[in-house]
């Protein structure tokens, strides 16, 4: 007994001197006996190929072919409810070169204005591009969209685009609530 207990003695030091090496082994060792030996439990499993039910293989035909199935209607969009409400300073502005860079009727989003001819467009930093608002406060309903940047020092202000630069100008300066969908 006493000579065992000797003998552990000297078998501890070797333990904590070699302690990474010795549980890399016992990992190595692991994973091979996983490999080779343990794989013998699946000996008697159906390991053969499998294939699909009926309604799979009738799905990857008919996606092969291109035939779309009926789903049925979408519903009809409805009007939304701001997500935001926002009190801004609103002004406008035109085409005009000394309002603009050296292309005045191409917006930042590549929106030809002077094409669309309609006062229904934007320009603010705040808001993504595309996004949509109102201004009920100074026109109802009607639905204006980001297309447009200003400049970097007016940060949430809202530059309503307009046809004539007399209209711009007597619109001046005005604050009012914006809904943002």
């Amino acid at each position: 007994m006493e000579q065992m207990s000797s003998m552990a003695w000297k078998i501890l030091p070797l333990l904590r001197k070699n302690a990474k090496d010795i549980a890399i082994g016992v990992v190595s060792g692991l994973v091979i006996a996983n490999a080779f030996f343990l794989n013998s439990a699946y000996a008697d499993m159906d390991t053969g190929p499998r294939y699909p039910d009926d309604a799979t293989v009738a799905l990857l035909i008919g996606a092969m072919q291109n035939e779309t199935l009926p789903y049925g209607e979408l519903p009809a969009a409805k009007d939304a409810e701001p997500r935001h409400l926002l009190t801004v300073p609103i002004t406008a502005y035109t085409s005009d070169l000394a309002q603009t860079d050296n292309t005045p009727c191409i917006a930042a989003r590549g929106f030809d204005l002077c094409a669309h001819d309609e006062e229904d467009v934007i320009a603010t930093n705040f808001l993504p591009m595309g996004t949509k608002i109102r201004i009920p406060d100074l026109y109802g309903n009607r639905v204006f969209t980001v297309v447009d940047r200003m400049n970097k020092r007016y940060d949430r202000h809202v530059d309503i685009w307009m046809r004539e630069y007399s209209d711009a100008k007597s619109f001046g300066l005005k604050f009012a609530t914006i809904e943002v969908f």
